[in-house]
């Protein structure tokens, strides 16, 4: 092992461990009530240990960078491979960005201390989720990005905040113990102790629990992917959480769940059993979820739930693009998917904090943000020259060798469709009587907004996909070029009939099928009272804190010899 390579062990965990420890300090009220103050540093240690990583690994001197301990051959640790290391750098550059935004929110907030432990908890589980190696480590810092962030949904404490965090929060307790009974079976499955996770995976075509683990396992990511049926949570969280977490929640929190496909589903050597049965459940909820999601959101009202609505319609995208990769075995399939989760991480966090930076903090010309807002909405459907246009040629050769070209073009046009009824909506919010902290606001917008447009590109020969100008090229060639162009003048056409006749839609309450009809709101009523008395206990740290302990003994408890 090079000194090069041991550096990056230790700048890796200390990427890792700085979120943890300042989570910590904060249970001290004189650090609590000032950490909010460094929110846009903690992440930077990560960033500098995946911008190095990538660095190596594209150099060719190692193919990842493993850190592992091995008590009684258990096999925990940590691993940074091109997927791991790419998706913690951008995951880290938003978390910056945000956490610089939310500072003028933060500076006369009588909730800020709780808010910044939340901040700091779900940021280390989100960092984490991305490297983890072994069941046992992924489970905790999965567990930790769904049962913190209740945290951040929750701040302005209203009784719309409150009932989308009992939601939210019963199912992600659902969606935990899915995973925490597919985990054990995974490792009862494995011959050995090892709980690494590609062991542990490479064995379970083997398990009589085959079906089993696998439905689980889908269950568990889906409910954090917000596939219909269960994508409710989505559009009552976004609306009812500040701009700088609804840009963590959308442009990472969801992303721990494609990690989760990418890590637990073979998606480049196929599944061992029921291939294209496993692949085809997820490809039909998937495109379910991609058309389902634009129908919603063009009923909506604010811009802030239409994006919502956008991140249900593109992790369907992401779902139906795995369930093709886990049918045909696609040797490429991870990088190919980690660049389109990258793209949309980065467009989407940019996107919501343009929310707020339309919304809190500018008073005079508001075209700039508006423009770029729409150019990063027209690059989610693939506008040429975008980072966008970059991740939708990463799916197109998955769609066109299936015969689902046309779906994932009618796709691009809904995506178009439904960022301009945002763009329409942003534009006709309200404007701010008083400039507040719009510097601080305004810079991340813009450092986020390029990074989505000009990262992707750059990312490719990192992922192993080739050179930025072969794409470049192949993307401006005429017949590409007019693939790429009629969906977006579809969903511009699109568009102008809804400015015209929009109006004769009906306007769906966010969260739609929860809140459609009265025993479904009688039910939603049940549900959110149970959940918000548990709610309420979770507000406390100690409790939240016992919790994931209690999680880490049992699984513990359930997968050692």
């Amino acid at each position: 092992m090079t000194t090069a390579v041991v550096k990056l062990q230790l700048l890796l965990v200390l990427g890792l461990a700085t979120p943890l420890l300042a989570a910590l300090a904060c249970l001290l009220r004189p650090v609590r009530r000032r950490m909010w103050r460094f929110l846009g540093l903690i992440p930077l240690p990560a960033l500098a240990a995946a911008v190095l990583i990538v660095g190596l690994i594209a150099d060719g001197e190692v193919g990842a960078v493993r850190l592992s301990l091995d008590p009684e051959g258990l096999a925990i640790g940590l691993v940074a491979d091109r997927a791991g290391a790419v998706l913690l750098g951008v995951a880290a550059l938003l978390w910056a960005a945000a956490g610089v935004y939310a500072g003028p929110m933060l500076r006369d907030s009588p909730n800020r201390g709780r808010f910044t432990l939340f901040w700091l908890l779900t940021l280390t589980g989100s960092l984490g989720v991305f490297v983890t190696a072994d069941l046992l480590s992924f489970y905790l810092t999965y567990a930790l990005v769904s049962l913190a962030v209740f945290g951040l949904i929750a701040h302005t404490d209203t009784a719309f905040a409150r009932r989308a965090t009992s939601l939210y929060l019963l199912l992600a307790i659902l969606g935990e113990i899915a995973l925490l009974l597919a985990f054990v079976l995974l490792a009862d499955a494995h011959p050995g102790t090892s709980l690494d996770i590609g062991s542990t995976v490479a064995a379970l075509g083997d398990s009589p629990w085959y079906a089993i683990t696998m439905t689980l396992l889908l269950i568990g990511f889906a409910l954090k992917l917000a596939l219909v049926p269960v994508h409710v949570w989505m559009p009552l969280a976004h609306t009812a959480a500040p701009f700088p977490a609804s840009a963590i929640l959308s442009g990472v929190a969801v992303k721990a769940g494609v990690i989760g496909l990418i890590r637990f589903l073979p998606l480049e050597t196929g599944a061992a059993v029921g291939g294209p049965i496993w692949g085809d459940a997820l490809l039909i909820l998937g495109l379910t979820t991609a058309f389902y999601g634009v129908a919603m959101g063009i009923t909506q009202d604010y811009a802030k739930t239409v994006l919502a609505y956008s991140t249900v319609s593109q992790m369907g995208l992401i779902a139906a693009a795995t369930g093709l990769a886990l049918r045909g075995a696609e040797p490429a399939a991870v990088s190919l998917l980690t660049l389109y989760a990258v793209h949309h991480l980065l467009a989407k966090g940019a996107l919501f904090l343009g929310v707020g930076v339309m919304t809190e903090a500018v008073t005079g010309r508001r075209w700039p943000v508006l423009l770029m807002a729409a150019l990063l909405g027209l690059g989610i459907a693939g506008l040429p020259l975008t980072g966008g246009a970059a991740a939708k040629l990463a799916l197109k050769p998955l769609f066109d060798e299936a015969g689902l070209g046309l779906l994932a073009a009618l796709s691009s046009a809904g995506s178009a469709l439904l960022m301009l009824h945002f763009a329409r909506l942003l534009w006709r919010s309200e404007r701010p009587a008083v400039s507040d902290g719009a510097f601080w606001r305004l810079l991340p917008w813009w450092v986020m907004a390029l990074a989505a447009l000009l990262l992707p590109w750059t990312l490719l020969p990192l992922l192993g996909l080739g050179a930025p100008e072969t794409w470049l090229a192949a993307s401006l060639a005429p017949t590409a070029l007019w693939k790429a162009l009629w969906p977006l003048l579809l969903g511009v056409a699109a568009a102008l009939a809804l400015g015209r006749w929009g109006h004769r839609l009906p306007r769906v309450p966010a969260g739609d099928i929860l809140v459609l009809g009265a025993p479904a709101a009688r039910l939603a009523a049940a549900i959110g009272a149970a959940a918000e008395a548990l709610d309420t206990q979770l507000r406390q740290w100690q409790v939240a804190g016992i919790m994931l302990l209690l999680i880490a003994l049992l699984l513990w408890g359930a997968v050692a010899p």
